[in-house]
C-alpha cells in the first residue's frame, strides 16, 4: 500500500482551502443590511458545504458465532487499517477519545476500526465468553469489511485481547502497538484472589460514576485537551448504561477476572514489528511490565518510554503513536519554533536534548499557555 507523503500544510494554505470549500451567505437586497461582522475586516459569516463529524458511528453485524458484534469503521476505505482495542470498561466508540488529533490521523490516511467487547456499550453480556471469543469476533468483523491485514493498537486492559489476537492470527497483524498495555503474563493482580461478589462490591461505586472511573490526576496532560474529560465521562456512561444496564458491575468483574488467566498465548509465530509505549509515572500498568512483554514477544520490540506520562501515555503521545501506526517508526514528532514536525529520530533527539524542541505536537505547548 502506498504510504502518504511527508508534507506539511501551513496554516495560511489550510485557511485558504477551508474558505474555498465554503459558501458565502448572500443577502437579498430586500432583506436589509447584512449583519455587522464580529471584528471589522477579520470575520465573515460562512456556511460549510459538508457536515462536521460528531464521532464514529457504531454499526452492528451478525458474526459466524451467531452473536451480534458492534463496531466502528472510521476513515477512508482505502486507508491503512488500524484495529483499536480500548482499555477495560470501554465501548466500541472509545476511539472517539483520540479525536483531538483527528486531523493528523486523517492526513496519515489511517482507517480506524474497533470491535466492542462482551457486556459493554451495545454488546450483550455472556458470562461464558472469553478473550478467544473476542478475537474470533474481531476477525469476523475484519473479514466482513474486507480487511485482511491490520495494524493493532491496544491500550491498557486491551493488552490481553491484543495478545490473544496475535496468538490466534499472527499472519493478519501488520504491526502491534501496545500502549500502557496490561500483559497476560507474569504475576497476577492482587484482586484475582477476590470472589466475583467481593470484586463487584469494590467496583460498583466507581462504575456508577464515570467521573470516578475516568479520573486522571491533576497534573495529567489530558487536562490540556479541550473537552477531553467530558468526552471520557460520556464514554463511561455509554459503556455501563447504553442498554439500560444501570451500571451493572458483572461484565467488568468478568473482564477483570479474564486478566487473571495464565499463561497468556504463545506469541512465537508473530513476525510483525512491535512497539511498546510506557509512562514512567504509571502506577496502574507500571514500567516493569515492559520487561514482561519483552520476555514473551519474539524479536526486539521498539520501546518508547516517557518521563512526562503516567497511565495517560496513550493520550499524551497519541500523535507519535499515529505516526508509528502510519508506518514511520523512524520519525519522531517534535515541536520546533512553534511548528510540529515529523523529524528523523536522530535529529529529533539532538534538538530535544539541546532544548531547541519538545516532544510531541506544538498543540501541547500552546495548551500549556
Amino acid at each position: 500500500m502506498k504510504r502518504p507523503a511527508l508534507t506539511a500544510v501551513g496554516t495560511a494554505a489550510l485557511a485558504t482551502a477551508l474558505l474555498a470549500g465554503s459558501a458565502v451567505i448572500s443577502t437579498p437586497a430586500t432583506a436589509g443590511p447584512a449583519p455587522e461582522p464580529h471584528a471589522a475586516g477579520l470575520h465573515e459569516a460562512r456556511v460549510q458545504d459538508d457536515f462536521d463529524s460528531l464521532g464514529p458511528e457504531v454499526q452492528a453485524a451478525k458474526v459466524s458465532s451467531g452473536r451480534t458484534a458492534h463496531y466502528i469503521d472510521e476513515g477512508p476505505r482505502d486507508g491503512k487499517p488500524v484495529l483499536f482495542i480500548g482499555g477495560t470498561g470501554t465501548s466500541a466508540r472509545a476511539a472517539h477519545m483520540t479525536d483531538f488529533f483527528r486531523s493528523t490521523r486523517e492526513s496519515l490516511n489511517l482507517r480506524l476500526i474497533s470491535v466492542e467487547r462482551n457486556g459493554f456499550g451495545d454488546t450483550a453480556y455472556d458470562k461464558d465468553l472469553g478473550k478467544a471469543d473476542f478475537a474470533k469476533d474481531a476477525l469476523d468483523v475484519l473479514d466482513r469489511i474486507g480487511v485482511q491485514k491490520t495494524s493493532v493498537i491496544a491500550i491498557s486492559g486491551g493488552g490481553p485481547y491484543a495478545a490473544e489476537l496475535a496468538g490466534r492470527a499472527p499472519q493478519r497483524i501488520e504491526a502491534l502497538h501496545l500502549a500502557a498495555a496490561l500483559p497476560p503474563y507474569g504475576r497476577t493482580p492482587d484482586y484475582c484472589a477476590l470472589s466475583d461478589e467481593e470484586l463487584g462490591k469494590q467496583l460498583a461505586p466507581t462504575i456508577a460514576d464515570p467521573r470516578k472511573w475516568w479520573a486522571f490526576p491533576d497534573d495529567s496532560p489530558t487536562k490540556q485537551i479541550p473537552g477531553f474529560a467530558d468526552t471520557a465521562y460520556e464514554e463511561g456512561a455509554r459503556t455501563y448504561n447504553q442498554r439500560g444496564q444501570q451500571a451493572d458491575p458483572a461484565p467488568q468483574v468478568h473482564e477483570q477476572k479474564l486478566y487473571c488467566e495464565r499463561p497468556g498465548p504463545d506469541l512465537s509465530k508473530l513476525t510483525a514489528p512491535v512497539l511498546l509505549y510506557s509512562g514512567k509515572k504509571d502506577t496502574t500498568v507500571p514500567p516493569s511490565t515492559i520487561a514482561t512483554w519483552q520476555q514473551h514477544l519474539p524479536g526486539k520490540p521498539v520501546v518508547r518510554s516517557y518521563a512526562d506520562s503516567g497511565h495517560d501515555v496513550q493520550y499524551r503521545h497519541w500523535d507519535q503513536i499515529l505516526v508509528d501506526l502510519a508506518g514511520y517508526p523512524d520519525r519522531t514528532v517534535i515541536c520546533v519554533n512553534g511548528h510540529s514536525e515529523m523529524a528523523k529520530a536522530a535529529t529529533a533527539e539532538k534538538l530535544v536534548a539541546g532544548g531547541q524542541a519538545t516532544l510531541g505536537s506544538c498543540a501541547w505547548q500552546q495548551a500549556g499557555h
